[in-house]
């Protein structure tokens, strides 16, 4: 089964910039209900994810839920670049399988490790049907 035709292409998907404030980060979350979000750096290269209990972690040691306050904050200080690993694009089945075991989404990347987009676990649901619909 290919990667590319279980994969959200990337502008399909939210993705932050690691440059980003954490208002525009809290905004885009606020938006889009997502429970985390891939970041990328000037390179559009996948660098990270930034989960909801990352802002959580950083409104509790700033002490603010002010809006304002928040942008003098960067993305890059709270993201966690060992969150949600990212995949190449020629990535096999069950390493998408195994991956989706543990993170809610596997970021697909290309051998510059620039962003191609995102494979979800309803996605891979989604191709497993359809492929099984064809036998």
């Amino acid at each position: 089964m290919n990667v590319a035709a279980m994969m959200i292409p990337k502008v399909s998907t939210v993705f932050l910039h690691e440059n980003d404030t954490i208002r525009q980060g809290l905004e885009r979350f606020t938006i889009h209900g997502y429970t985390a979000i891939p970041v990328l750096n000037e390179q559009e290269q996948y660098v990270g994810s930034v989960s909801e209990g990352d802002f959580l972690r950083h409104i509790l040691r700033t002490q603010s839920t002010d809006l304002k306050s928040h942008e003098k904050y960067q993305i890059g200080s709270i993201l966690r670049r060992d969150f949600c690993p990212a995949l190449p694009i020629d990535a096999s089945y069950d390493q998408m399988v195994s991956a989706l075991l543990n993170q809610n989404f596997i970021p697909i990347v290309d051998s510059r490790g620039a962003l191609c987009g995102i494979v979800t676990r309803r996605s891979l649901i989604a191709s497993v049907c359809r492929y099984s619909e064809v036998f």
